[in-house]
């Protein structure tokens, strides 16, 4: 890939840029900062419920964190890419990588999961598995790269259509966020049907149909390299790698860390595992055990020690990217950079094996997915049902749950396709608490006016 080509200032929905004090890639991490869809992440799960009496993360603390470190990796590669490629790098380049590229990183960790629905990765297998138990009654409603979609519904390719898609009454474009920015969440570059497992750019899907000339537009913009036109692949954008590496680094270790703040982890665990991980690195553990002797506070040792893994993991997630620099322009590197890194490691080996064990697999975790599930899928049985009936065969109690579906959600010209994923949009975009209290109230547990 051309260097000078897989950046752009163009925006969806409109085509002039336009002039302000901060640039265009500062703009879109702004943009995000103030958008409805950031701002739900508050309450939205990460890992352990919410709320509770010990803070932990949530989508919206998760993802300022992987902004910045993503800010960290952004401009230590946009130096690289000067000091090394200089003689390639037209002058509007040299200024991009050098003073932008870090927005640009920033911006996308920024809203990376704002596709994910509430509760988890279980809010996305209830949407899929809706489908799925339903095959015998809706297959027939939808074409084949259609109903792809929905029995492999994806928060990747969901968050391209939060960020892009225009809601009844509102602006062309959606966020109107750079193309840059969103082809850098672009994980899974192709559409649902050319899904397959062990081809890193492929393990899951990028985009809805419906999204699909708006991802192409994208595409273009940034010049990606394509693999197949049918069905649609693409490589990842050499910017995917960094955004990708600052999510696996923030939740390898955070978890952890939240883990031992509800008590689910042991400090001495917690401690033996970062430490081995920090040794690993070379670091100068003299100066390590010098702070651990003074820090007496549990909470304050482990923070020290997560601060110190994950600026370890930081420096080698640079290194890792540099040295494939090559591979990642050709769309040939295989291998997330943090799983590179893990092959080698055995203190992140061990990391990752206990938080399966210890962490994800906690009856706490467990809990909240099996009702988070449960939620879900019967919000979707209440309103997709009515929505796919004609006008004229709806009855009062259809009637009545689609006076449930907010207007920007209703497609009511367009294909029962669209009409689908006008109830996805409202049933993702929910909150814990909106999802759990809607639930309660549409099944009768809870009756009663609240505002």
């Amino acid at each position: 890939m051309d260097l000078n080509r897989i950046f752009t200032n163009q925006r969806t929905g409109q085509n002039v840029a336009t002039t302000a004090s901060r640039t265009d890639f500062q703009r879109d991490f702004d943009r995000i900062i103030f958008s409805a869809a950031f701002r739900r992440l508050q309450n939205k799960t990460q890992v352990f419920p919410l709320p509770g009496s010990v803070f932990v993360h949530n989508r919206l603390t998760h993802s300022l964190e992987v902004s910045s470190v993503g800010r960290s990796l952004g401009s230590a590669v946009g130096d690289f890419i000067v000091k090394n490629y200089q003689n390639d790098l037209s002058e509007d380049a040299q200024n991009f990588y050098q003073h932008n590229l870090h927005n640009v990183i920033a911006a996308a960790c920024l809203c990376h999961d704002v596709g994910n629905p509430a509760f988890g990765h279980s809010g996305e297998d209830a949407i899929a598995s809706y489908f799925e138990k339903n095959e015998s009654d809706l297959k027939q409603k939808f074409t084949e790269k259609e109903w792809s979609d929905l029995v492999n519904f994806e928060g990747n390719a969901n968050a391209i259509r939060v960020l892009t898609h225009q809601q009844n009454g509102k602006d062309e474009g959606g966020t109107q966020l750079t193309m840059t920015t969103l082809a850098s969440i672009a994980k899974y570059p192709c559409e649902a049907i050319a899904k397959k497992k062990g081809v890193i750019h492929r393990k899951k899907f990028g985009f809805f149909q419906n999204e699909k000339e708006t991802f192409l537009e994208i595409a273009n913009a940034v010049n990606l390299l394509q693999e197949n036109t049918e069905p649609t692949i693409f490589k990842r954008h050499p910017f995917v790698w960094l955004v990708e590496a600052a999510d696996d680094i923030c939740y390898n270790i955070i978890d952890m860390e939240d883990a031992h703040r509800l008590g689910i982890v042991s400090t001495s665990d917690c401690e033996n595992l970062f430490v081995d991980l920090i040794k690993s690195e070379n670091a100068n553990m003299k100066r390590v055990e010098d702070k651990l002797a003074i820090l007496t506070n549990a909470n304050e040792r482990i923070s020290y020690l997560r601060a110190k893994v994950i600026n370890a993991l930081i420096n080698k997630s640079i290194e890792l990217y540099q040295t494939n620099f090559t591979a990642i322009l050709d769309g040939n590197l295989d291998k997330a950079l943090l799983d590179i890194y893990k092959s080698e490691n055995k203190s992140l080996q061990e990391i990752e094996s206990f938080s399966i064990e210890k962490i994800y697999g906690h009856k706490a975790v467990i809990e909240i997915e099996n009702a988070g599930y449960n939620v879900m899928y019967e919000l979707l049985n209440h309103f997709i049902p009515p929505i796919l009936k004609e006008k004229s065969d709806r009855k009062s109690y259809d009637k009545m749950a689609l006076k449930l579906l907010p207007k920007q959600f209703h497609y009511e010209e367009g294909s029962d396709y669209q009409k689908v994923l006008g109830v996805i949009d409202f049933v993702s975009g929910m909150t814990d608490n909106f999802a759990t209290d809607l639930y309660r109230k549409i099944k009768g547990i809870e009756i009663g006016m609240t505002m």
